[in-house]
């Protein structure tokens, strides 16, 4: 059984694609997102389907997999058993011989839970619908207002954390507001829009190399997006953001900061660390129990006395391993040699024609980077259609500035208002 359709589960489950194995893949959404990508969606540069791919088309190519559209509400590692809810169904339980929970990541508001309704994270295609409207919505009701503070704080735009997510979502919303935008109302000027990305630490992307960092705090700045850092948020509510004392009026506060694990590790029984990560082995299995092992974003694993990244590719590589190693088991053999992170960059991208890129000795940024990452994201999307569909849409955003999927999702609404 593996728990989670993200980038491990499904890379676990594809390494056993070979195997004498049958293999059931548990979620409780259908579709596998290119989280990468996520903010794209948040920014209206491209729609939910074309980062997306259902379950079932997996399924449809692999024999030996099976998908269940379900939520984990128990798991009993001592007698090989996790109890789901099915929508519609109920409740029911399931055996394993082998269990790999991948169940990535949540936000984490580091204890202030009741910053989530006044600034949502970016995890979900939900997530990004939400962002989209709120964006997008600010600026309907700039226009419609008289109220030129009113006005000035629909137009303001916070961002909390300045991490890859926080950095390139700022950079699209600059782009957005100041080409996208630029002429679509009478009574605005998009352009005029306030950006401000705040982050605790010293400065942006704090995991990259200073250089890099610096270069992009120049590129954000030619952007129009004010950063400020050492900065911590002490308040978020209807009205905006109080950081460092200071109150910043705002109708669309985003939260681009922590994250902490899935509640599906707690079930584990096992030692979590403090974001919530069980803590595996060189095996990645959990020290209790040898046939339940944790992999990607929800995995806590030290290499070299450094911590696992957690980014995709790790995340990847984890599920790989996990999915080989329980091919071999069940043949018979021998575990072999334990997990090795093999860190193949990293990168982060900075609006239009420009990205960063660290991968060893090697530290460049700009337009030919911008055109590596680009190929990379394309050639790494889940299906032949999405990368079709993606690179249409940025060819084509790219030579007009315009972006296809600029909708306002409507609440819904009681039967007899409609």
């Amino acid at each position: 059984m593996i728990i989670g359709g993200g980038f491990a589960g499904i890379a676990a489950a594809h390494a056993l694609k070979r195997s004498n194995v049958d293999i059931l893949l548990l979620d409780r959404r259908n579709h596998h997102i290119f989280q990468p990508l996520l903010y794209q969606v948040a920014t209206a540069v491209l729609a939910p389907s074309e980062i997306a791919a259902p379950f079932r088309q997996l399924e449809a190519k692999q024999k030996n997999l099976s998908v269940l559209l379900a939520e984990v509400k128990a798991i009993n590692p001592a007698a090989r058993a996790v109890e789901v809810i099915c929508p519609g169904v109920g409740s029911r339980k399931v055996e394993y011989d082998f269990l790999v929970v991948a169940t990535g990541m949540r936000p984490s508001y580091f204890g202030h839970d009741e910053f989530a309704r006044f600034a949502p994270g970016l995890k979900t295609l939900n997530d990004a619908e939400t962002i989209r409207t709120k964006i997008l919505s600010a600026f309907e009701l700039a226009e419609s207002t008289d109220d030129e503070k009113e006005r000035a704080r629909q137009m303001t735009f916070v961002l909390v954390g300045a991490g890859p997510t926080g950095v390139e979502l700022a950079a699209s919303i600059a782009q957005l507001v100041s080409v996208t935008l630029r002429k679509n109302f009478r009574n605005i000027d998009p352009a005029e829009s306030r950006i401000v990305l705040l982050d605790g630490g010293a400065r942006v992307l704090s995991t990259f190399a200073e250089s890099l960092s610096k270069k992009v705090a120049r590129r954000l700045d030619k952007l129009g997006v004010e950063v400020l850092t050492g900065v911590k948020v002490e308040r978020v509510d209807d009205q905006g953001v109080i950081a460092a004392g200071e109150r910043i009026p705002s109708a669309t506060v985003l939260w681009t900061a922590g994250v902490a694990a899935s509640p599906v590790i707690k079930m584990l029984g096992t030692t979590m660390d403090r974001a919530g990560r069980a803590l595996v082995g060189p095996f990645l299995h959990i020290p209790e129990a040898p046939e339940v092992f944790v992999a990607g974003d929800a995995a806590a694993i030290t290499q070299d006395g450094h911590p696992v990244p957690g980014v995709a590719q790790a995340a990847i590589q984890q599920g790989r391993f996990v999915g080989r190693l329980i091919a071999h088991r069940a043949k018979g053999r021998k575990d072999g040699r334990p997990f090795r992170y093999r860190n193949k960059g990293n990168m982060a991208v900075v609006g239009k024609n420009f990205a960063v890129l660290e991968v060893g000795w090697l530290r460049t940024g700009g337009f030919l980077t911008w055109l590596v990452w680009a190929a990379l994201h394309v050639l790494a999307l889940p299906q032949l259609q999405n990368r079709f569909r993606v690179q249409t849409q940025w060819f084509w955003s790219y030579l007009t500035g315009q972006r296809s999927s600029r909708l306002i999702s409507e609440a819904p609404r009681p039967p007899e208002s409609r």
